[in-house]
């Protein structure tokens, strides 16, 4: 059997290969950069989506803001008939194919939990009130801007109100926020025990 040897590598060969493996180095890196470019560049097969979420809590703000001025009834559930609180959610929900049950308690169940804070809070989130810590006796529509819609029996209509007014003995505490219309950036922040 012939011996085997080593080819004797001289020092050209060397910084040849050293400089050719820079350059290939060099145009990797360039392709990385550019590679990263096209997928910042890509379309977001979510962006749609993302869209429609903001385009669906638009249309709710637009529904509910469309109901201000109607009378207050209790158990009223239509804008000829008068509005509840419970009865104008269910309303403004059902014209979007969003179902919910019928009373502001059982109402204040559905959906996510939202932390309650208004830095938190997106048009169409349901927020809900209570005089007692022993529930919800209260529920109004987010649109925005520190305001909400809600049926108001004080009001005897369907007003515009300020989340941030002032207490009172016929103002009821602002309790909790229930997400119903969401998408994956609401997740994080949101959660069945917050």
């Amino acid at each position: 059997m012939p011996a085997f040897r080593l080819p004797i590598i001289r020092p050209a060969f060397c910084r040849r290969l050293s400089v050719t493996c820079a350059l290939v180095a060099l145009g990797a890196m360039q392709l990385g950069a550019q590679t990263r470019k096209a997928a910042l560049d890509a379309p977001k097969p979510f962006a749609k989506w993302s869209e429609s979420v903001h385009s669906v809590r638009d249309s709710l703000v637009q529904i509910a803001r469309a109901q201000v001025g109607a009378k207050y009834v209790s158990g009223g559930q239509s804008p000829e008939g008068g509005f509840d609180c419970s009865g104008l959610v269910k309303y403004v929900m059902a014209a979007l194919n969003v179902r919910l049950p019928r009373t502001a308690r059982q109402q204040a169940t559905t959906g996510l939990a939202v932390i309650r804070d208004t830095t938190e809070l997106r048009p169409g989130d349901l927020l809900t009130f209570g005089k007692s810590k022993r529930g919800v006796s209260h529920i109004g529509i987010y649109v925005g801007h520190g305001r909400y819609v809600h049926a108001s029996s004080g009001a005897g209509r369907v007003i515009e109100s300020d989340i941030g007014r002032s207490s009172s003995s016929l103002v009821r505490a602002w309790r909790g926020v229930r997400r119903i219309v969401s998408n994956a950036a609401d997740s994080a922040r949101t959660g069945p025990g917050v």
